[in-house]
């Protein structure tokens, strides 16, 4: 975790950040930052980067130089949007490689981009590539992705990572990597699937789920991330369709108070969830749209409908909407509104959908959205692009959030 002390005593004068200038619909534009706002705002933002290779240690190889194309497409997208606070999915978890990209493509000004200076960071292990010892895809044989913890081919495949321009608070993270399914009460856990010894061992997540307090002036905000397993690539038994769903519920649940949390542990033993009257903002790609898309049950509206979440505020922008028009397919039968799409997905199916999230507590009044997703007729529509995409499938989405 690196403290740069400069940083350090500007963040200490501070009790919140303006934030950057950034259109609903429009990405932001290099340049100075601007004047103080009328009402101080702080930016938190999720991005799947698409950051993860098809074989161990090739990430810290390709940030080991300022040369890969991709992931300066990814440091110019975050510099464009200059979120404080993110997350990044699919990002592999690799010793050094955070601090890699961070050095060598989010401090170093990409294609006219000013640098941005992230001084705090979070990693940690995640579930996927784990060899789980079971055949739990079916198949008659143990090994490979399908039987890991988390769909991966290696450990840390697909992991994940939070930078932030405010102190993280190290020493109360709380991470649930190992909070087993079956300890869900009422769970979607398929036991008809599952062996009672594999039922013993699974996990919930399929990465993790973290709990990174962050201090905002002289206030926590718990950044609660994940990165939920897609809810396909598996049989009538929908085993991951229910893994998903549930992987969502968890943080619905961490929310809601003692009634409903008690049952959750962390993989240090402390048990329960959130303290009532925390300040918090889910986050990720929760590979669930509240309307569309093949989730069961709608998951992510476990979330967007919880009492205790603003989900009033919905982040869109021009370029979604141009391309669900554009692209047709499943998108012209959906229900929800394509501006509001996150992610460019095959168009017979599912089509565009609206999965990644940023949702804050009720309390921190969100003032303003966007998703990074520029028209085609915008310069910048060179880092969103078409298949195959020049940077990810998914598209960085923001909210600014204002203190009571």
């Amino acid at each position: 975790m690196r403290r740069t002390p400069a940083v350090l005593a500007a963040l200490a004068a501070l009790t919140t950040l303006t934030a950057p200038a950034v259109s609903t619909g429009a990405p932001a534009t290099a340049g100075p930052a601007p004047a103080a706002q009328e009402r101080p705002a702080v930016r938190f933002a999720t991005f799947n980067a698409s950051l993860n290779r098809g074989t161990e240690g090739q990430l810290v190889a390709d940030l080991s130089t300022r040369d890969d194309v991709q992931a300066a497409n990814v440091a110019e997208t975050i510099q464009r949007a200059r979120p404080d606070v993110v997350l990044v999915n699919e990002f592999d978890y690799a010793p050094g490689a955070a601090d890699l990209f961070r050095d060598n493509y989010l401090e170093v000004g990409q294609r006219g981009a000013a640098p941005i200076d992230y001084p705090y960071a979070y990693v940690a292990p995640v579930n996927t590539g784990v060899p789980s010892g079971f055949d739990l895809n079916n198949d008659g044989q143990v090994g490979g992705g399908d039987d890991a913890y988390g769909f991966g081919l290696f450990p840390g495949q697909y992991g994940m990572v939070v930078y932030s321009r405010f102190p993280i608070d190290t020493a109360h993270v709380r991470t649930f990597q190992h909070f087993l399914w079956k300890d869900m009460p009422g769970s979607l856990l398929p036991g008809d699937w599952y062996s009672p010894a594999e039922q013993a061992a699974f996990r919930l997540s399929s990465k993790s789920h973290w709990d990174v307090p962050i201090r905002v002036g002289r206030r926590t905000v718990h950044f609660l991330v994940a990165h939920p397993t897609p809810p396909t690539f598996d049989g009538p038994e929908d085993r991951n369709g229910k893994r998903n769903h549930d992987e969502i519920r968890f943080w619905a649940d961490y929310v809601a108070g003692s009634a409903r949390s008690r049952y959750i542990y962390d993989d240090a033993g402390r048990r329960g969830g959130l303290r009532p009257g925390s300040r918090f903002v889910i986050a990720g790609d929760l590979n669930a749209d509240p309307y569309d898309g093949d989730s069961v049950d709608h998951a992510a509206r476990q979330l967007l409908d919880h009492p205790r979440i603003d989900a009033r505020v919905v982040p869109t922008s021009a370029g979604a909407a141009e391309a669900a028009a554009l692209q047709g397919g499943a998108n012209a039968s959906h229900r929800g509104d394509p501006a509001q799409d996150t992610a460019d997905f095959a168009d017979g199916a599912p089509g565009n959908l609206r999965v990644d999230h940023v949702l804050p507590s009720r309390g921190l009044h969100p003032l303003r959205g966007g998703v990074f997703w520029p028209v085609a007729a915008d310069p910048l529509a060179r880092l969103t692009g078409v298949y195959p995409f020049p940077t990810s499938d998914h598209r960085l989405v923001w909210l600014d959030l204002r203190r009571p």
